[in-house]
């Protein structure tokens, strides 16, 4: 029950997991609620840390919450328990005990009084002022000293001069005067600037969850600022981190008082509305429903507490309350940007912040902290929308999550394999398909590759893209899939959907999704990835691409690999960082037969690349290597492996081999002895690759040159596929043969002319 504090303020004790909060009600009070602007609150704040031992947290409430966290709620625990001692050492300030005549016990009394006021009248609400009066009564009292001559006045000075330097070495025993001594030249007596750089509260408004340190580092400093939207970012080098700090400031920060109450019992109004499992179906439709009903009752309440809202005013308060009620709060936000590329949160929730990986400054902190609540609420929704359990049984929940302006992978890990709560895992999807173009823009290949690719796709190989968390195999899939050209079908087979399979649809794909279960998931409804790969081979003629081989599927995917061999490029994802690696996870920990796996044509390897300190990453393709039909028993010792690149530290680039540049190469001739024109012509086929790397390469170069990264997108790299294919067939019907330097100009007309058209837009 709350207790009132015979005036405005009302404080509760409340457990948030492994905190004890300190819970203060300010809401009907006049006055601001802060430790660093406020005496009054500081005073009466250190009383209930005496009263309640073991207080972790201090929350005010005034329309928003403003919490300290332990090491903030720590400084003020040292200064309330040194007051409360001294209170208990009355005897410390007895100027009887001093023996000293008349005269001198009146002057003595004054002193000890003046001294025994600061402490125990200043020492909670102003500890530093406190420090700062003590240290020029002791310069004063020293002087004093110097100059006594009777001797009993000169013990009674002495013994005065070491009462105060021992409250001072009391004092300079707490954290708050440590964090304090560099900040003291030049302070005034009752200046509480100096609070304001050692207390810093995390902010909440009421109808949101997470908490967020609104202010800018003091020590920090800005390498970066940009926005998204209305939510601005600003970057941080941060001293003694070697970890940036991504400070967010959300528009929902910025508001006025009155729209801060209008959310908030907007909020409380819809909150008494559980959506059932069935609207989390289509979660997009039930953001629009609430989208809806927010934006009527924001208006109902604007007329009715007499509050003016413009429709941009409307629209952005709805979006802000949908974001707090169906949504997923602040990690919307940052999902909205797209220098984003990860999200972590850990447990115990409450008392980490949020860690980002950002495309330019790698791992950051943020100033965001998740509650318990909150990781409850996002918990509950991802049950929904997936379909999914996560209980004891099954502490792990792997799933898609579709947000305005993004698209995530999400992992959550609960009890009791996290024996600390839930953690979170985020994996933004670019908005658009990766390209070979991109790729190549971004050094993760080189056009040689792209060409080398292009070709490999073209001739219906069959692919795994091998590497470590987070090397970019999806995005590599899927950018394979980019180069499928559209009169094929294609069907994605994935237990968490993240393949790029609805923007290729708006791109005009004949393309099928197929949802199935996840390997670490049981107790679902779900069709297992080994009969959802079967079952695609009953669906007729179409490429197959497996978003990720773990388990049992591995089987079924050869399976389709070698009745879809020289007919359609199957692919897929596989953890692994060498071609070896590959292959012995597939052959020894998924127990496909070592025969089933020559089905394999090409390894794919990416892997992370870092700088010799540490600091930085890039994602690169380190290996591109065909494998051999001819081995038995190891294809590492019989030569069953063929690089065809390699990546070169020195330059920086995914480089050609021998073996590629000689002509080495069984898959490129296997698809050579198809086409009249190439069978037995390795001239006539590396032209051919030269050509489309020529082409990639002439996409990047004019990107960069014209300023228009559009180019690199899927829109403009599929249509400029399309047209190779046409012009390349055209001209083969007109001269009967493959003219490169004809294909290319052709080609290279329709590029020029494409861009015109675009940049009259």
């Amino acid at each position: 029950m709350p207790v009132k504090s015979g005036d405005c303020v009302s404080y509760d004790i409340v457990r948030e997991g492994e905190d004890t909060v300190l819970r203060a009600d300010y809401e009907s009070c006049p006055f601001f609620p802060s430790l660093e602007e406020s005496e009054i609150c500081m005073s009466r704040t250190a009383d209930k840390l005496v009263e309640n031992p073991g207080i972790t947290k201090i929350v005010f409430f005034q329309k928003r919450d403003y919490e300290y966290d332990y090491d903030q709620t720590r400084l003020l625990t040292e200064i309330a328990r040194l007051h409360n001692r001294l209170l208990k050492q009355k005897e410390l300030f007895d100027v009887r005990a001093l023996g000293l005549d008349m005269p001198h016990t009146r002057l003595a009394e004054r002193r000890y009084t003046e001294i025994r006021d600061i402490l125990y009248n200043r020492l909670k609400a102003d500890p530093i002022a406190t420090y700062v009066y003590l240290k020029r009564i002791l310069r004063r009292e020293k002087i004093n000293l110097a100059k006594a001559i009777e001797e009993q006045v000169a013990a009674y000075e002495q013994r005065y001069v070491s009462l105060i330097e021992s409250l001072l070495n009391l004092l300079e025993k707490t954290r708050m005067i440590a964090l304090a001594q560099p900040h003291l030249a030049g302070y005034r007596l009752g200046d509480r600037g100096i609070y304001r750089l050692i207390f810093n509260p995390f902010t909440k408004p009421d109808f949101m969850y997470a908490k967020l340190m609104a202010a800018f580092p003091s020590d920090g400093e800005e390498i970066d600022a940009y926005k998204v939207g209305d939510n601005e970012i600003t970057i941080f080098r941060v001293p003694k981190s070697i970890r940036p700090l991504y400070h967010l400031t959300p528009p929902e920060f910025t508001l006025s008082e009155d729209k801060y109450e209008l959310l908030d019992v907007a909020r409380r109004i819809l909150s008494e509305h559980k959506p059932e499992r069935s609207e989390f179906v289509d979660p997009q439709r039930m953001r629009s429903v609430f989208f809806n009903l927010g934006s009527d009752l924001l208006e109902e309440l604007a007329t009715t507490k007499g509050v003016n809202l413009r429709g941009r005013d409307v629209e952005k308060l709805a979006n802000i309350l949908v974001r707090y009620t169906v949504g997923f709060g602040l990690v919307e936000v940052l999902l909205q940007d797209e220098r984003v590329q990860d999200i972590t949160i850990n447990s115990p929730a409450g008392r980490l912040p949020m860690f980002i990986v950002h495309r330019d400054y790698d791992d950051c902190a943020t100033n965001i902290i998740p509650t318990i609540s909150e990781g409850e609420s996002w918990a509950t929704k991802l049950r929904f929308i997936s379909g999914r359990p996560l209980d004891e049984a099954n502490p792990i929940l792997d799933t898609d999550l579709t947000l305005p302006g993004a698209r995530a992978r999400v992992a959550v890990v609960s009890s009791p394999l996290n024996p600390t709560g839930l953690a979170f895992a985020f994996r933004r999807h670019r908005d658009k398909p990766w390209t070979l173009p991109l790729f190549i823009s971004n050094r993760m290949l080189s056009p040689l590759a792209g060409g080398v690719l292009s070709f490999l796709i073209d001739g219906s190989r069959t692919f795994l893209v091998a590497g470590t968390r987070s090397a970019g195999k999806t995005s590599l899939l899927g950018s394979v899939m980019t180069e499928i050209m559209r009169k094929y079908r294609i069907i994605t087979i994935e237990d968490t959907l993240e393949l790029p399979s609805d923007a290729l649809r708006g791109l005009n794909y004949n393309i099928q999704q197929m949802k199935v279960a996840s390997a670490m998931t049981s107790g679902t409804i779900e069709v297992s990835a080994e009969e959802g790969i079967r079952t695609t081979l009953r669906l007729g003629d179409s490429c197959l691409f497996v978003g990720e081989v773990r388990s049992t599927e591995a089987r079924a995917l050869y399976e389709a690999m070698r009745v879809g061999a020289l007919a359609n490029v199957v692919a897929g994802t596989i953890h692994g960082d060498s071609p070896y690696g590959v292959y012995d996870r597939v052959v020894n920990d998924l127990n496909v037969p070592k025969t089933s796996f020559k089905a394999t044509d090409i390894i794919m390897v990416a892997n992370p690349v870092r700088s010799a300190d540490g600091l930085h990453r890039w994602r690169r393709v380190t290996q591109i290597t065909e494998v051999g039909k001819y081995w038995e028993n190891d294809p590492l010792l019989e030569k069953g492996f063929t690089d065809l690149f390699k990546y070169d530290s020195r330059s920086d680039m995914l480089e050609p081999t021998l073996d590629l540049t000689n002509g080495e190469s069984d898959v490129i001739k296997a698809i050579a002895a198809n086409v009249k024109e190439w069978a037995g012509n390795w001239d006539a086929v590396w032209d051919n690759i030269q050509l489309r790397a020529k082409i990639k390469g002439a996409i990047v170069d004019t990107a960069k040159k014209a300023k228009m990264p559009s180019l690199l997108e899927a829109d403009f790299v599929v249509e400029a596929n399309d047209e190779f294919h046409r012009v390349s067939e055209r001209i083969k019907d007109e001269v009967g043969a493959f003219d490169n330097k004809r294909i290319f100009f052709e080609w290279n007309d329709w590029m020029k002319k494409s861009i015109k058209k675009l940049s009259m837009k």
